[in-house]
């Protein structure tokens, strides 16, 4: 297990532009199965879940090649990696392998290999897919939609392995989902707009016999860039961008090319850093316009930007005053589906919070153990009131009283990153532990931050 240790209140200085997005890279990628021709898809980060995602590809029989990779051996940790896909001779079979199944229950993006595959082969399999910790996530929006447009969902034992002449029996456990008469398009309300249950259930749809309406559809720019792909291979989607979705089923696909959006999350996560360690930063290439409203809400709390181009500017400020409602009543950030604030960014919001002038009630609506990492925060001196597992006030300290360093355990990815954040700002040296977390969503964080000046090392 690897660790960070950070000596805090240095302040940042320079450039930074965010890697391609961890969320569409998971979609996307996915996608390649739906076509025997070549995909190529560019901009895609070198983070912990978006490798195990091609290592499952390659596994079943995909052909993976990365086209511009580094010669030398060093690293470059800005570098925009270029991949080829062909799922030209994908082995079916190798689904119910052991080594398939422990390594897609070690990763919840596995989840989005169903629809194409059920598109394409009429049948899939997977375990039950891990991930962050972070309360209560349901996969009823998936399964409901496939078996919508006719599969067959069961979750039992499965998968007979052959050794030396004999059969043995393997003891995994996981969704079988067959289309045994093909799937047929239908009209669709979802129980609630998940970003990734729509992204599998469209990829199901696209070579789905007539025509699927699907209503309540996620309409995140990742769903979005997701149709745009999927309509450019051949597929036939209208109502792109919104959350009503019209899918003519079509025979087959074909290959194209296609990019990855920066990742919004590592935007909204560089504003708070440079809010906490009261730095001028720059943030490069950052597509304001897929943004929503992550500046909106970090210039509630008090954050100066400016848009130059596609590019953000945080200046440096000494202090951060948290607005107030037009009534007087104190500040409320909640999470929201698009286009409301992403859940991804509360805890960073949170963090940010501890160190403004006045009061927030932070309100993380859809999961429920996303805001327990704030004892780490009280820990180092934050002054947070944990109302329940949804709700948080906020008293800033504005500055005047400077969080002190702790040991720290990531317990997810967004929360390993508020910590990290945190730990920049504060007085003394941190050490987080478990940071596999933080590198499944970024990438090379610690090398990025040294080159803006940051004291943080890597302990193997």
């Amino acid at each position: 297990m690897s660790s960070f240790e950070i000596v805090g209140g240095h302040r940042l200085k320079g450039d930074i532009e965010p890697q391609g997005a961890k969320n569409e890279a998971l979609q996307v990628i996915c996608a390649v199965l739906l076509t025997s021709e070549e995909v190529i898809i560019d901009n895609i980060p070198d983070i912990r879940d978006v490798n195990r995602l091609m290592e499952l590809l390659s596994l079943i029989g995909v052909n993976v090649v990365e086209l511009n990779p580094k010669n030398d051996g060093s690293e470059d940790v800005d570098r925009c990696r270029r991949f080829s896909f062909c799922a030209k001779d994908v082995n079916i079979s190798a689904l119910e392998s052991r080594e398939f199944a422990e390594k897609a229950s070690a990763l919840r993006g596995s989840i989005m290999l169903v629809g194409p595959m059920l598109a394409r082969f009429g049948r899939a399999v997977v375990p039950q897919p891990g991930g962050d910790k972070i309360g209560r996530r349901r996969l009823d929006t998936h399964f409901l939609g496939m078996e919508m447009l006719g599969a067959t969902v069961e979750y039992k034992e499965y998968g007979l392995k052959k050794s030396t002449g004999n059969t043995i029996r393997t003891s995994s456990m996981g969704f079988v989902v067959e289309a045994h008469e093909g799937l047929k398009g239908r009209y669709m309300l979802l129980d609630e707009a998940s970003v990734t249950g729509t992204a599998n259930i469209i990829m199901a749809a696209v070579m789905a016999e007539g025509q699927t309406t699907i209503m309540n559809a996620a309409c995140e720019p990742y769903v979005y860039q997701l149709c745009d792909m999927l309509n450019r291979m051949g597929a036939q989607i209208n109502g792109v961008g919104s959350n009503l979705l019209k899918i003519t089923g079509v025979k087959e696909l074909h290959g194209c090319t296609h990019r990855l959006l920066p990742d919004m999350i590592e935007v909204g996560s560089f504003i708070g850093m440079a809010a906490m360690t009261q730095s001028d930063l720059t943030i490069k290439n950052a597509q304001v316009k897929h943004l929503g409203l992550i500046p909106q809400v970090f210039r509630r709390l008090g954050i100066e930007i400016w848009q130059q181009g596609d590019n953000l500017y945080i200046p440096h400020r000494d202090s951060y005053e948290i607005e107030r409602f037009m009534d007087g009543s104190i500040m409320t950030v909640a999470d929201a589906p698009w286009p409301g604030f992403t859940p991804d960014l509360v805890s960073i919001a949170l963090v940010v919070a501890t160190q403004c002038r006045g009061s927030v009630l932070i309100h993380q609506k859809m999961f429920e153990s996303r805001l327990f990492f704030v004892d780490k925060l009280i820990d180092m001196g934050a002054q947070i009131i944990l109302c329940d597992p949804h709700r948080a006030t906020v008293i800033g300290l504005d500055h005047a009283h400077r969080l002190r360093g702790v040991r720290m355990t990531s317990p997810d990815i967004r929360a390993g990153v508020a910590l990290l954040i945190a730990a920049l700002s504060a007085e003394g040296v941190s050490r987080i532990d478990n940071i596999e977390q933080i590198d499944r969503g970024y990438q090379h964080i610690d090398e990025r931050l040294r080159r803006l000046g940051a004291k943080i090392t890597r302990l193997e």
